[in-house]
């Protein structure tokens, strides 16, 4: 399996609602670094996973509407609680509905840091 990764980062301002969360019930700022990971059986016909540049301007892209925004106003985060977890899963669909024809890819993963001691990710497989 090979893989390509892009990064890129989102400043975001969120509540996380209950007391399961602490303090990070208030509404606070984040800083997450994204890291986009496409992955493929094989090398395409030009010997790469996918051209880089296509693929940090699909992250930029899919990330480009949430910088400087409340996830709590945002209408695609309307009644989900804007978990580390649930941005991963938002970008990393995002990502697979933004991917060209004909990729090649069998699968993407999305991780988002919030600290250097801290992240979460998701995969999602693309062929069955």
């Amino acid at each position: 399996m090979f893989r390509l990764s892009v990064d890129d980062h989102v400043m975001i301002a969120h509540s996380l609602p209950g007391e399961f969360f602490g303090p990070a019930q208030q509404l606070h700022g984040a800083t997450l670094a994204i890291s986009a990971t496409f992955e493929r059986r094989g090398l395409n016909e030009h010997a790469v996973v996918m051209d880089i540049g296509l693929a940090a301007e699909l992250l930029s892209g899919v990330l480009e509407p949430l910088r400087y925004q409340n996830l709590d106003e945002h209408p695609d985060f309307a009644g989900k609680i804007t978990t580390t977890e649930v941005v991963c899963q938002y970008v990393g669909l995002q990502l697979a509905e933004a991917l060209p024809q004909g990729h090649g890819l069998n699968a993407l993963e999305v991780s988002a840091e919030e600290h250097p001691r801290a992240r979460a990710s998701v995969r999602i497989d693309l062929q069955p």
